[in-house]
């Protein structure tokens, strides 16, 4: 199977390792990857502040360097879930209208992909430790993940688990919200940082680096050792 990497902002630029994770996992499932160098950014943050014109332009230039892909991969469920946000922002716009909704269509988080496109729960890792996961707002309300990136780590041999407490609370990031109103993300992310303090956990991991950096970021400067651990990190862990 033919699968185009959505590599996104976060980690071209900050957590090259997931990305190089991500290949690995999908190379190892029998998929063959390519790289559109031809892609940019998905235009969300952009889009968050209110620059809808400014950010389309980004969104156009995803349309083009995807276009002749068959499946669409990455690691973030914000990024992804952004994608998904196309159709609507382009609904008037006879141009753009069926790209937008091409590539909404053909786009994937990658925990989505492996359950729910290849119908793959057990990737055949093996990772010790006591692990907690956080779900990330924009991959669950956003785009709907819930349950996939639990099958996966469920099967990981020799990992111990652990629910996080209040787990649905946002970590504070919320992409240019953690800078417009950086009280409240604070108090939002020192909570968080308790929640995972209470479960014991070596590491947390998650579907989402920019909320995994908040969340450790917070972590580090109350002195806590606690890793942070994108979820292809856990799966492609051999």
């Amino acid at each position: 199977m033919k699968v185009s990497l959505f590599i996104t902002c976060f980690c071209d630029l900050l957590a090259a390792d997931v990305g190089k994770n991500t290949v690995e996992l999908l190379e190892h499932v029998g998929c063959e990857v390519d790289f559109p160098e031809q892609q940019t950014c998905c235009g969300q943050p952009a889009f968050n502040s209110g620059y809808l014109q400014e950010s389309k332009k980004a969104m156009k230039q995803m349309m083009k360097a995807f276009q002749y892909s068959k499946y669409v991969v990455g690691p973030s469920g914000s990024c992804v879930g952004m994608l998904k946000e196309y159709p609507k922002i382009f609904k008037d716009d006879p141009v753009w209208r069926d790209a937008a909704q091409d590539l909404a269509d053909k786009s994937y988080e990658i925990t989505q992909f492996l359950v729910d496109v290849l119908g793959i729960t057990d990737v055949g890792s093996t990772f010790k430790g006591k692990v907690t996961y956080h779900p990330s707002c924009h991959m669950t309300r956003i785009l709907g993940v819930r349950e996939a990136p639990m099958k996966l780590l469920r099967n990981v041999k020799g990992i111990e688990l652990i629910e996080l407490p209040v787990k649905e609370d946002c970590c504070g990031f919320g992409g240019t919200f953690a800078v417009k109103e950086e009280a409240l993300s604070t108090a939002m992310v020192e909570e968080k940082s308790r929640h995972v303090t209470e479960t014991g956990a070596q590491y947390l991991v998650g579907g989402d680096m920019a909320c995994l950096a908040n969340i450790g970021g917070r972590m580090s400067r109350e002195g806590k050792h606690v890793k942070i651990a994108h979820i292809t990190e856990i799966l492609n862990h051999h």
